[in-house]
Parts: structure tokens; C-alpha cells; sequence
């Protein structure tokens, strides 16, 4: 077990997704470690329009590699988004909503929480 991780709003970091398990170790929260180079710290609500614009930039979260322990993604799912890929989908008005309680503290490194909070979901209002 880690070490209990923070949030962007100070508090514990809550689960992202187990269905499917997301997390750069997979573990399903979006703890953001040294050896995660890529700050995978940023929980969104997939939308078909963030997939196309990620698949449209290299980045094809839509396509399962098992090989990677990665399903694909629908339009629905959360998963822990690199924070610099959802920076780089904000500037292109593409962001994705995010799930604050369950977004690392370590992604603030790279995002503004103002940012986040422009396109936040509560935990019990996504689906």
C-alpha cells in the first residue's frame, strides 16, 4: 500500500475507476509517483469528443491493448489522464470533465486548479 495521496482540493484521493482499473500502477486512483514520469494525475469523464481529440493528436485512448492492460475507452469511463494531455486538450477547448476528489495534488504541477474546477464533476454526478 502507498502512502495516502492528496487531492487538488487537500484532502484524501479518492478512487478514479476500478471498471476499468485506471492508475499509472493500476491500482485505480490517480496517485502520481516518481516513477510516472507522464503525471497520469488527472481524473476525467471520458466524452467522445475528448477521445476523437486525443485519438486526432496520437494518443488513441479508444483502441483496448491488452499487452498494456489497457481496455480502450468509451464515452463514460474515468480514467487518470496524463495532466499535460488534458492542458493541452483545455487549450483546444476539448477538456473532458474532471473528477476533483479523485484528481492528484501532483497535477497541479502542471494544470491550475482553476482550470480543473471549470470542468469539475462531483463523484455521485457523473453517470
Amino acid at each position: 500500500m502507498h502512502d495516502l495521496a492528496k487531492n487538488v482540493l487537500g484532502g484524501l484521493l479518492q478512487p478514479c475507476s476500478t471498471d476499468p482499473m485506471t492508475g499509472f500502477f493500476r491500482t485505480g486512483d490517480c496517485q502520481v509517483t516518481e516513477e510516472d514520469i507522464g503525471n497520469h494525475g488527472v481524473c476525467i469523464i471520458a466524452s467522445a469528443a475528448f477521445l476523437a481529440f486525443s485519438k486526432s493528436r496520437g494518443n488513441d485512448l479508444s483502441t483496448p491493448h491488452p499487452e498494456f492492460e489497457f481496455p480502450g475507452l468509451k464515452p463514460g469511463d474515468r480514467w487518470c489522464l496524463c495532466s499535460a494531455r488534458w492542458l493541452e486538450a483545455l487549450q483546444a477547448g476539448m477538456a473532458p470533465p474532471v473528477v476533483l476528489e479523485a484528481t492528484s495534488a501532483a497535477a497541479l504541477e502542471v494544470v491550475r486548479l482553476a482550470d480543473l474546477k471549470r470542468y469539475a464533476v462531483k463523484l455521485d454526478q457523473e453517470k
